[in-house]
């Protein structure tokens, strides 16, 4: 029973990294950028959340969205453009994501404090379904649909419409599609917009299961979901969101399964993220083009 429950933990927790996966392969699969600062728009988002408990739950979901993309944009507008437009490397744009998430991370201990925020929107989610003996909450049903439905509308629409196209274009070759007559500024724009939406989902999904908010939200979470990224397929938007279900099923495992008391050979607090690194090694030595991608008869550079 419990392997069950722990099988059950660790579905939940990888549908919650599928969802951060599919916002981080979005702007990766666009930009050909790794947003290292993609924890922190859900640390603003649920800080959003938490400044507002006083609201009705949909007005206070509204300003975490309006938080959240905001932030997106700005960042966009202020850091990812002007780097574009001076065609910066991806190793320039990558250390300005770490620049903008510590940035972030400081302005929120300045301003609201070490001591941290509580969320009370929607805990009624966290609420278990049933009186079995198997646990299964309310937000892990609705954390694998809502997973499953962004990454299905995200792939409709960019292999099925003009305008996914246009983004894969200026994906491809930025100048190029801009003199080929392609918006690259307003289709990677909304590719970042899409993104930040997809933050704030899962900042309110985090906060239901996770209600103490802090500067540091999230940081944890996102290091371990690029990583899965990495390990799925990066330069695909399906493999990189199986890579992060994968990572996340994994570490629930492995926490499950992990003793919770000792020091041999492991105890689940202090050496779950060991066990789940040198996993992750173990698969780029075997996959090094990715867990879920073909291998290719080339060899490939990997991010």
């Amino acid at each position: 029973m419990n392997t069950i429950q722990t099988l059950i933990d660790a579905a939940a927790t990888g549908a919650v990294y599928a969802l951060m996966a599919v916002g981080i392969g979005l702007v990766f699969g666009v930009l050909r950028l790794v947003n290292f600062a993609y924890g922190q728009l859900v640390m603003a988002g649920a800080y959003a959340l938490a400044l507002t408990n006083n609201l009705n739950p949909f007005l206070s979901i509204l300003v975490c969205f309006a938080v959240v993309i905001g932030l997106t944009m700005a960042m966009d507008i202020v850091a990812f453009r002007p780097l574009r437009r001076r065609a910066a490397s991806p190793a320039t744009m990558l250390v300005a994501t770490f620049a903008i998430s510590f940035l972030l991370q400081s302005i929120a201990e300045l301003k609201l404090g070490v001591l941290g925020k509580t969320v009370g929107t929607l805990t009624g989610l966290n609420r278990p379904i049933g009186h079995g003996t198997l646990i299964i909450r309310w937000i892990w049903i609705v954390a694998i649909i809502v997973a499953a439905i962004t990454l299905g509308l995200l792939l409709l629409l960019l292999n099925r419409t003009t305008l996914g196209l246009h983004m894969r274009a200026a994906a491809s070759d930025f100048r190029t599609a801009r003199l080929l007559g392609v918006r690259a500024n307003g289709v990677i724009s909304l590719a970042v917009l899409l993104s930040g939406a997809i933050a704030a989902i899962v900042a309110v999904v985090m906060t239901v299961e996770n209600s103490y908010v802090t500067s540091d939200y999230a940081l944890r979470d996102t290091i371990i979901v690029l990583v899965g990224v990495v390990v799925g397929g990066i330069d695909r938007l399906w493999s990189a969101t199986l890579g992060g279900f994968a990572i996340g099923f994994a570490t629930g495992v492995l926490n499950g399964f992990l003793p919770s008391t000792g020091t041999w050979p492991f105890t689940s607090g202090v050496y779950l993220d060991a066990a789940v690194f040198a996993l992750v090694v173990v698969v780029l030595v075997v996959r090094p083009d990715g867990l879920f991608v073909r291998p290719s008869k080339a060899p490939v550079e990997r991010a």
